[in-house]
């Protein structure tokens, strides 16, 4: 396994006083390593990449270098923007530091074509020599990378090896998979990780395995031997808090379940984030309740 794929950990970005929580963030990433997690994803959309200034999404990087350093556990790094020199910028620090590979969000926003996403992508991929995951979440940056696209991307640039498949799409996921078998698909939606593992999908990057990273990594595992009627199970036993966690914006419930369970010391968020309405925190306080959380 080469290439980063199978469990996969969206990881928030703990604050302190406005600033990283570098102490909290490396015992997070080292709980992810003994909790079986293949690959830890730092500075994605979860990791409030959108709102960290460019030296703290290197910094972030660099300490997830250092903390899995020696260990079973890859980093695939967030490196992207929707300026391709600043994503090209952010890869190339992240090839420096040591990451196992990059994955990169497509650009949100300005709305490219489909062809200035290909270029976008082509010239990230040919900054850097490590390998390089394409990122789709059309619900959050207004643009939706075809399939079209991702299969052109696939054949024509040899380090890109994968996407993050956010689109909620079980049809786009079978699309990509049935064109292209080789393709490293990783489920990007809490929810449906057990129907895009069953349909060959090589893993996940999750946002409850922040929490359970014990269950997500077993579920896919499970997955990933064929044992699909187990994996299921744990599928179902995680789906309240899968959608419990997005009962508002992404990380703002996760940042908020840590920090009941005491995984996070303090609840901080980046403006425009704000924690979440008494309602919401009530729910996930509830959920909280009906799963063991390890460590």
């Amino acid at each position: 396994m080469s290439h980063p794929q199978g469990a996969t950990t969206a990881l928030i970005t703990p604050f302190k006083n406005q600033k990283i929580d570098e102490e909290t963030y490396a015992k997070l990433i080292q709980r992810q390593i003994d909790n079986g997690i293949d690959a830890i994803c730092p500075v994605g959309t979860t990791g409030e990449s959108a709102t960290l200034s460019h030296n703290e999404h290197k910094q972030c990087i660099e300490i997830a270098v250092e903390v899995c350093k020696g260990t079973q556990t890859k980093v695939l790094a967030g490196a992207g923007s929707n300026a391709t020199h600043e994503a090209i910028d952010i890869a190339q620090h992240a090839q420096k530091s040591g990451v196992d590979a990059i994955f990169s969000v497509s650009p949100y926003y300005n709305k490219p074509s489909q062809e200035g996403l290909y270029q976008h992508y082509k010239a990230i991929a040919e900054a850097v020599d490590i390998p390089v995951m394409l990122y789709n979440v059309p619900g959050r940056t207004g643009v939706d990378i075809s399939t079209e696209t991702v299969l052109r991307l696939f054949k024509d640039v040899k380090n890109i090896y994968g996407i993050k498949e956010a689109t909620g799409s079980l049809e786009r996921c079978v699309a990509l998979l049935s064109q292209a078998p080789d393709l490293v698909l990783l489920s990007g939606d809490d929810a449906i990780d057990y129907p895009i593992l069953a349909n060959g999908g090589a893993g996940i990057t999750s946002v409850t395995a922040n929490l359970l990273p014990d269950l997500k990594s077993e579920l896919v595992h499970l997955a990933l031997k064929g044992e699909f009627t187990k994996a299921k199970a744990i599928n179902d036993k995680l789906y309240a808090i899968n959608t419990t966690l997005f009962c508002e914006s992404n990380p703002i419930p996760i940042k908020a379940a840590m920090h009941i369970a005491g995984l996070i010391p303090t609840l901080e968020y980046r403006l425009p984030l704000v924690a979440p309405s008494k309602k919401n925190m009530k729910k996930i306080e509830t959920v909280l309740k009906e799963y063991a959380i390890k460590g």
